[in-house]
């Protein structure tokens, strides 16, 4: 029996490696084509390269540094050494995201402001978000509202903008979690409250379109509104020490002829003619009106100890164009870019109102834990969107039976969803910011 030679085994192997090694590199090659398409090597990355965390989310502009904080920083930390982001400046961008609810699936939706089911052909106006100058406005999370604001009570005190706003956030909400409707009272549902149960947290609207004392208008009484303008609106006032959360929303009902009485004497009034009153328009009581009702809160929310987040949001302009009956009153289908249309008049008027008194609210709470206050500064991107109102489709189908000679127009509120879905962004955003601020301090 023959031995074979190792050195001939030897180069028998190696002759057989070589034959099979271009076939192996063959195999192995679309493997490792198809491993670094789908799963690459996490290749360092320069600082100027790296891509923001995908849950990052910009609140503020850039602080004035010009340096990066240390790595060791949180997000939260960041945020709270940065400059407040400025939302009043900015343009509306188009979105193709749309909006997080439509008419079909909140059930809260007040009937004269459910342009998609009334019968709004266009809807172009659903996809575009407010985009300020300077810094970013994430989109409405439901969620992060719920975890900031568990067992909390927010409560919307105004007119019908403030029921506007509300019914925007309990729809943006109601994505995430179901709202119990617990109370309402009133006509046309003035006053209600919901619950959603799964973080403790209860929303309200409490219908004080003057916020303070006042008599409507009526068919039965007087011809005119009645405000007593340095006495609080107690339908929302006796509440406070429940309410946790208050946006204040006031404008259009200045508007209206009134009579004014301040410390049990008439003070003036508004367009009345026929009355032995002196005419003193509606601007210092609006700023009366202003005052009062802040004043109210911080006295009495600086004595329980519980502490309030107040906003208080500047006038939204109306978009009428023509006589306010006939068809194409509000006709626009796009906003207004930048530069075409400006804040001016009654409109910029009322909006300094709120702004001045808000900023000498700020200065008075300021001695006083647990008072947070801020102007939901809406004048400027609420003008630019003419588009946004229900105008004639405040009713279902207005033009089914071909155009009418008269046909109402609402041209001050806001279809929902709609423009005002970014003002209860922007209120999200503010509270992100004072939540991290406050765990700083803490």
């Amino acid at each position: 029996m023959g031995v074979t030679s190792p050195l001939k085994g030897q180069s028998h192997s190696r002759s057989l490696t070589r034959k099979l090694l271009p076939y192996v590199l063959y195999a192995l090659l679309p493997i490792a084509v198809f491993r670094f398409y789908f799963h690459p090597f996490p290749f360092p990355l320069s600082t100027s390269d790296q891509l923001p965390h995908p849950n990052r989310i910009i609140l503020t502009t850039s602080s004035s540094s010009s340096s990066s904080p240390p790595s060791s920083f949180s997000r939260e930390e960041e945020i709270a050494n940065e400059t407040p982001c400025n939302y009043t400046y900015g343009r509306w961008v188009y979105d193709k995201m749309g909006p997080l609810y439509n008419g079909t699936t909140c059930g809260t939706i007040k009937e004269g402001q459910n342009c998609i089911t009334h019968g709004r052909p266009d809807l172009g106006y659903l996809y575009w978000r407010w985009q300020p100058s300077q810094c970013n406005l994430p989109r409405f999370d439901p969620n992060t509202f719920f975890n900031l604001l568990s067992n909390k009570h927010i409560a919307f005190v105004g007119d019908s903008m403030a029921r506007n706003q509300l019914e925007s956030l309990v729809c943006m909400l109601a994505t995430a979690s179901y709202p119990n409707l617990v109370y309402k009272n009133g006509e046309d549902n003035k006053f209600r409250r919901w619950h959603f149960a799964s973080h403790n947290i209860t929303v309200s609207v409490y219908w004080s379109p003057f916020l303070v004392k006042g008599v409507e208008k009526s068919k039965t009484g007087p011809d005119h509104n009645e405000l007593y303008v340095d006495v609080v609106d107690e339908r929302w006032g006796s509440d406070l020490e429940h309410i946790d959360m208050v946006v204040l929303s006031i404008g259009h009902w200045f508007l209206h002829p009134a009579v004014y009485y301040e410390a049990g004497s008439v003070l003036g009034c508004h367009y009345c003619p026929g009355l032995n009153h002196t005419e003193i328009g509606f601007y210092d009581v609006m700023r009366k009106a202003i005052k009062t009702a802040l004043k109210a809160i911080i006295e009495r929310k600086s004595t329980d100890g519980n502490g309030i987040d107040v906003f208080l949001t500047s006038f939204s302009p109306s978009h009428f164009e023509g006589e306010w009956d006939k068809a194409g009153a509000c006709p626009k289908t796009k906003p207004y870019e930048e530069g075409e249309k400006m804040v001016e008049g009654m409109d910029a008027d009322m909006r300094s109102i709120a702004i001045e008194e808000m900023e000498t609210a700020k200065v008075n709470a300021k001695q006083f834990k647990g008072l947070r206050l801020e102007t939901l500064d809406v004048t400027k991107l609420s003008l630019m969107r003419p588009d946004g109102h229900p105008g004639p489709y405040m009713y279902p189908f207005p033009f089914a039976n071909g155009v009418q000679e008269h046909v109402q127009n609402d041209c001050v509120h806001w279809c929902l969803p709609g423009p005002i879905d970014t003002w209860n962004q922007i209120v999200l955003e503010v509270i992100r910011r004072w939540s991290v601020v406050s765990k700083r301090e803490e």
